[in-house]
């Protein structure tokens, strides 16, 4: 059998990771496939990596620990770091720029919280309003839903965004326009929602 080696490896990774969604089909022909929730939790993991990164070993490191720069939502006026939600916005905001020229990458991702600072993260769509809460109420589950928007079925998934260096918390806590003053280390500030097409 042509494709056996590659197969059994699959099929051991697949069992490994308890079936992430990866399918190959049996025939030569066909082309390997994920499901939506597989790519999701995969394109969540580099969001939520790259985030961490940034925000411990950047923000956190040059503004609270070693106090040489600031961070702040005016950062080209103020000569300061982007703050990390900023960051993310920003990456979002260019993916989906770069997805309208290749129609084969088509999903969206944003930054949101039931408590924005922003009012532009504030959740709009019943399924991100229920993700975020569910999020909330259930520290470290995901959730997942599938939603019709502009005629378009999504599979939308949403992950905690929790507050993961003291900057975060001094941040949220401080902010004139913030809600909540109480942040803790840990805390669920918000989500990330993740928007996939499937029809």
């Amino acid at each position: 059998m042509k494709y056996g080696k590659e197969l059994l490896i699959v099929g051991l990774v697949s069992a490994l990771t308890g079936g992430i969604g990866i399918a190959l089909a049996k025939d030569a022909a066909s082309t390997p496939s994920i499901t939506p929730k597989a790519m999701a939790d995969a394109l969540h993991l580099v969001m939520d990596s790259d985030r961490a990164v940034y925000t411990r070993k950047i923000v956190n490191r040059l503004v609270k620990k070693d106090k040489v720069i600031s961070a702040s939502e005016h950062f080209d006026d103020d000569k300061a770091l982007v703050l990390p939600a900023q960051m993310f916005r920003f990456g979002a905001e260019m993916v989906a720029e770069r997805a309208e020229a290749n129609p084969d990458v088509n999903f969206s991702y944003s930054l949101q919280s039931l408590w924005p600072i922003n009012k532009q993260n504030a959740p709009k769509t019943d399924a991100e309003k229920e993700g975020l809460q569910y999020v909330a109420d259930n520290k470290g589950e995901n959730f997942y839903t599938t939603e019709e928007l502009g005629g378009v079925e999504y599979f939308t998934a949403v992950y905690a965004d929790n507050a993961v260096a003291p900057v975060c918390v001094t941040c949220h806590n401080d902010h004139k326009d913030t809600s909540k003053t109480d942040w803790k280390m840990g805390d669920v500030m918000g989500g990330v929602v993740i928007r996939i097409p499937i029809n």
